[in-house]
């Protein structure tokens, strides 16, 4: 198959969806992962696709695009409550958190309603209501909601939600996250949330970015913070850009364990 053959295939396979995978593709095509790749990267030269970790994304889509909160739930599930468990064996009782908003921070609370003198602050919405949920009746962590305007994410954005946010201090930021590039850092399509988010990194002792592979090589309109400023970054598949290496975890029992020791 031609070059130009193939890279109609590949278009022709992301028409009415928004990622396909680079297996995916060269199962399709007969040819190795290597030349799928190398297409790719012709394509998105051409400005016809955008590179994302593993695939292939239609050109300013996912960049642009914020997908409500019902919506990004059901993406990659079995991933998130993976780097959600192995981010909740970085707390240690008595500390002070922020937890962002987002679906893969969201599933981090279902791992903190037990850890004794714990105070979590937070602009999630739904992590707020399950936390409250988990703890009804009996003890359980003290959890500091900020105001805020709502976004498409669940979380509470803005002004308001900035300043009381720049008045705290926590010892661990966990933060869910729209797009991570070596290059152009971490973002988010929101404008406010980015605001709101670069107050949540300033104001903690560590940054802790939770996402799953999907959002490698992704570039959204805002950034909130460059690579170099985070901690560490648990994720589920090591991407193989070497400039992800080491800012990196994956979601293991080893790598956790060197993380917990690094940041306490």
């Amino acid at each position: 198959m031609l070059a130009a053959e193939r890279h109609a295939a590949i278009l022709a396979a992301l028409d009415g969806r928004p990622v396909v995978r680079v297996a995916e593709l060269a199962g399709k095509l007969g040819v190795s992962e290597m030349t799928v790749r190398r297409d790719i990267d012709a394509l998105q030269a051409a400005g016809s696709v955008h590179r994302i970790h593993g695939g292939a994304a239609r050109a300013g889509v996912l960049a642009a695009a914020e997908p409500g909160f019902p919506a990004n739930a059901r993406r990659q599930a079995a991933q998130k409550r993976a780097i959600a468990r192995a981010a909740a064996q970085l707390v240690l009782p008595g500390m002070t958190i922020s937890v962002t908003g987002g679906t893969t921070t969201v599933q981090l609370v279902d791992h903190l309603a037990q850890i004794e003198g714990l105070t979590v602050v937070t602009n999630s919405l739904p992590a707020a209501d399950r936390l409250h949920r988990l703890t009804a009746g009996g003890r359980g962590p003290a959890v500091l909601l900020t105001g805020g305007e709502r976004s498409p994410s669940e979380a509470l954005v803005g002004p308001l939600a900035t300043a009381a946010i720049r008045a705290l201090n926590v010892d661990l930021c966990f933060m869910g996250v729209h797009g991570v590039d070596v290059d152009a850092g971490i973002t988010t399509p929101n404008l406010a949330e980015a605001d709101t988010n670069r107050a949540f990194a300033d104001g903690c002792g560590h940054l802790v970015v939770l996402a799953d592979s999907t959002k490698f090589g992704v570039v959204s309109l805002a950034r909130i913070t460059g690579l170099e400023e985070t901690s560490c970054l648990i994720t589920d598949t090591l991407p193989a850009e070497p400039g992800f290496a080491r800012h990196t975890l994956v979601t293991t029992p080893e790598t956790i364990k060197d993380a917990r020791k690094a940041l306490t």
